[in-house]
């Protein structure tokens, strides 16, 4: 039995909730496929993972909530460099800058204008699984 079989949602926090959902909307180039009053939930990626923006009211209270916190989620992306700038363009907070960390792995880090750390990378992992569930797809 697999205990962890992948990403289901990941949930960011933001005060100004309808900003962050409109910030994200943009930045995503789609509408969240679900939203209720202090949740939005959009479907991203080649592997549709579900990105939850989540009114902060609703969340526990951080130990620090004056430090961004939790785990770093990185996204994959086709170019960091580029991505890092548009995100910077929009308002987002260069945290870490772009890291080469050898065998392909590129990575960088910023906090989106709602305090939430957003990791970007290059993986060739990523790109080696969708592959082959693309090929299986197709035999």
């Amino acid at each position: 039995m697999t205990k962890f079989r992948g990403i289901a949602t990941i949930n960011i926090t933001a005060d100004d909730h309808k900003k962050a959902v409109d910030w994200y909307r943009e930045l995503l180039n789609t509408e969240p496929y679900y939203e209720q009053p202090g949740y939005a939930e959009f479907r991203i990626g080649d592997y549709q993972t579900e990105l939850g923006i989540v009114d902060s009211r609703f969340m526990p209270q951080l130990a620090h909530p004056d430090k961004p916190s939790g785990a770093i989620v990185y996204w994959q992306v086709d170019d960091v460099e580029s991505c890092l700038n548009e995100l910077v363009s929009m308002g987002a907070t260069q945290l870490e800058a772009i890291k080469n960390r050898g065998n392909g792995f590129i990575t960088a880090s910023l906090i989106d204008p709602f305090g939430n750390i957003l990791g970007i990378m290059q993986n060739p992992h990523f790109l080696e699984i969708l592959k082959s569930n693309v090929g299986a797809l197709e035999a």
